[in-house]
């Protein structure tokens, strides 16, 4: 939006040529997440107070750490005000014009509302579930096939209309339609080397990344901070690989795929930063407010949508490591569980308690060790998501 202004401006009169500087990315990523940050700090108190006198408060479950207990009743849903954030810094620095901003927009908002409305459901209903998990996975599914489908085409081609006519020869093809190379699964630290996916390969892991990274960072907000942090960090290392791979001279140089347009995503990322650190200023141990899974899902989402678009899905398998650890954690927990029932009749724990940053809770760290040093693993991991930047 600003970006548009600036434009305008500079076509009245020559004395606003300095808002030139509208035109460079790096500015307006700048711009982003200091606006987003300043957002979140000044909305912060009237949200947690606004949350606070709906009785908007966090149920905890029966079968809960003890220490967790005293958190009953603490503000959640707090995720609003990173979305608000993100939301407002994005339309007001990113070029409207860029079809891949928009797409992030759309699958962090949907996730959002998923997420709304299964934290509705806790506080209204008292349930600590929420929306089941078929329902919930049912609306997820709904979004991200749709994410994929035009996600796919879009990366192909520089233009929606291109997009469209990309769509009409492959159901005219019978459903069979070759790819360029960069659409491929990219692989890290190797020079150019892509593995072909096609049409219904590439929606597959689209869906599978987006929705599986939704749900992994859902899943390892538990404590105090032990989400944002690990997102922001991961968010920034992807904002990078936007960067280069909308630059057509350094992802050339590097040996990357080039997306006209991907670059837009940096101020996306940039907000997304700036919004976390913003929540992360309330949501330190002791946390004033959770985010809730309007916040967890809606950033797994835009997390997953973004890897897709800069080619780099399993790049973020390795920078959100803490998160698909987590999440494994839970299914060989729930799996192991159940196979141990039907064969024993009793159901076995692989860990003490899933997540696994409940399992080192009972194993008696604090919950400000766990959470800094899953911090620290997961600077680690995202230095070695950048190094393939360069060790190709």
């Amino acid at each position: 939006m600003l970006l548009i202004l600036s434009q305008w401006l500079q076509g009245l009169s020559p004395e606003f040529g300095f808002f030139r500087v509208f035109q460079y990315l790096t500015f307006r990523a700048v711009m982003a997440a200091m606006t987003a940050l300043l957002i979140g700090l000044i909305a912060g108190p009237k949200v947690i107070r606004m949350l606070t006198s709906l009785k908007i408060g966090q149920p905890i479950r029966g079968y809960a750490m003890q220490s967790h207990l005293s958190k009953s009743g603490t503000p959640t849903m707090g995720g609003v005000l990173i979305l608000l954030s993100i939301a407002i810094s994005t339309l007001l620095w990113f070029d409207l014009s860029n079809r891949f901003v928009w797409i992030v927009l759309i699958v962090t908002l949907g996730f959002g509302a998923i997420g709304w409305v299964d934290d509705w459901r806790k506080v209204v209903n008292k349930d600590p579930e929420g929306m089941r998990s078929r329902e919930k996975y049912f609306w997820q599914s709904i979004i991200g096939l749709l994410a994929a489908l035009y996600l796919v085409f879009s990366i192909s081609e520089s233009s929606n209309a291109k997009v469209w006519e990309l769509f009409v020869a492959w159901v005219q093809s019978g459903f069979s339609l070759d790819l360029p190379p960069k659409a491929g699964l990219q692989l890290p630290f190797f020079k150019e080397i892509s593995y072909p996916l096609g049409v219904l390969g590439f929606v597959i892991l689209t869906y599978l990344v987006i929705v599986g990274s939704s749900n992994a960072v859902n899943l390892t907000d538990g404590l105090d901070g032990l989400a944002i942090m690990p997102v922001v960090m991961v968010g920034s290392a992807l904002g990078v690989f936007a960067y280069v791979t909308g630059s057509s001279v350094y992802s050339k140089y590097l040996f990357f795929p080039h997306i006209p347009g991907s670059g837009e995503l940096l101020i996306f990322c940039a907000a997304m930063a700036g919004a976390g650190l913003a929540f992360l200023w309330f949501n330190a141990h002791p946390a004033q407010v959770f985010m809730g899974d309007v916040g967890a899902l809606a950033l797994g989402g835009a997390l997953g949508t973004i890897a897709v678009i800069v080619r780099q899905e399993i790049v973020l398998a390795i920078m959100g490591g803490i998160f698909v650890v987590e999440a494994i954690s839970v299914m060989l927990q729930v799996t192991w569980f159940k196979y141990t029932k039907r064969r024993y009749g009793e159901g076995r724990r692989l860990l003490k308690m899933a997540p696994l940053h409940h399992h080192f809770e009972k194993s008696g760290w604090k919950e400000t060790q766990v959470v800094v040093r899953f911090w620290i693993i997961t600077m680690l991991l995202c230095l070695v998501g950048l190094s393939t930047l360069k060790l190709r």
